[in-house]
């Protein structure tokens, strides 16, 4: 609850500051006096919530986001994979993608008006690009990282490639491939934004640009949060299922005003690790039968 209300009193700080600085025309090198007022955010913000406009954009976005984003999961842990654990794959993909993927996902703009018959299909394009080579990238360092004795373990005991597969490569490279999406849902939604503001046609991108065009600065801000707390949700949506998916790992707990027991000659005795310690020891196993004992699992 402590942490919790840390959270929350920081955000109250900032809008308080947000509130002072231009609630009093602060002009101190950086123009407050330009920005809207929280209240004229919030003001607008409520307009907003109101009207039937402000609902289209987000239901377009969010369709956008989530279908580019989910192509890109496929495509990205399919070719990871496949780079990852095929020789040929990787010399005659690899250079191709490693070509590509400098690029950025925003300058292929001019390419999706190009090559696709509608914006709607070229921003989905845009967005399952940029987070494709994010989870392409995570999810081969994951599989090329497993330990070697695993595969090997299930081949002594009669596994084929696809078995190797299921058991050993998807769930020991599932850490890395959804650190690779949370990297990619955030780099997704700065595209589609950019996507929807040259290109679209209703969207939180598409707003905002033409609320700045007519000089509406609280509309700005109010697809500025908008976009803000999509993200945020989106993000911790694609971590927690990462967590419900990798429960089997250690989590390391945090527990608070805990200190590591000293020695004896430090003048205060730990009875409490000397008593562990013979615990520990038995719970020990040689690594060769850890690795066996999941496997089997």
């Amino acid at each position: 609850m402590i942490r919790y209300a840390l959270r929350v009193a920081s955000l109250a700080a900032a809008l308080g500051l947000w509130q002072l600085l231009t609630s009093r025309d602060v002009d101190l090198w950086l123009r407050f006096s330009q920005f809207p007022t929280v209240t004229d955010v919030a003001r607008t913000f409520a307009d907003r919530l109101a009207g039937p406009d402000y609902w289209t954009d987000l239901t377009d976005s969010l369709t956008r986001i989530l279908t580019g984003f989910l192509l890109a999961a496929v495509l990205g842990v399919a070719t990871g994979v496949l780079v990852a654990r095929s020789r040929l794959a990787e010399d005659l993909l690899g250079p191709v993608l490693e070509v590509i993927r400098p690029i950025p996902a925003i300058a292929l703009v001019p390419v999706a008006i190009l090559l696709f018959p509608s914006n709607e299909q070229g921003i989905v394009f845009i967005t399952c690009t940029a987070a494709f080579f994010p989870v392409l990238v995570s999810t081969r360092h994951a599989v090329r990282a497993l330990t070697p004795v695993w595969e090997e373990a299930v081949r002594t005991m009669g596994g084929g490639r696809w078995r190797v597969l299921a058991s050993v490569v998807l769930p020991g490279a599932l850490p890395g491939v959804f650190g690779g999406l949370s990297v990619g849902i955030g780099v997704s939604w700065i595209c589609v934004i950019s996507a929807e503001m040259i290109s679209g046609q209703y969207g939180v991108g598409y707003r905002t640009w033409q609320d700045y065009t007519v000089v509406d600065y609280p509309g700005v801000f109010v697809g500025m949060v908008t976009i803000g707390v999509l993200g945020w949700l989106t993000s911790t949506a694609v971590e927690l299922l990462g967590r419900r998916l990798t429960h089997w790992l250690p989590r390391a707990s945090y527990v608070p005003g805990a200190a590591r027991p000293r020695s004896a000659r430090s003048g205060t005795a730990a009875p409490a690790a000397r008593t562990a310690a013979p615990a520990v020891r038995k719970g020990t196993e040689p690594e060769e039968a850890r690795d066996e004992h999941l496997v089997r699992d």
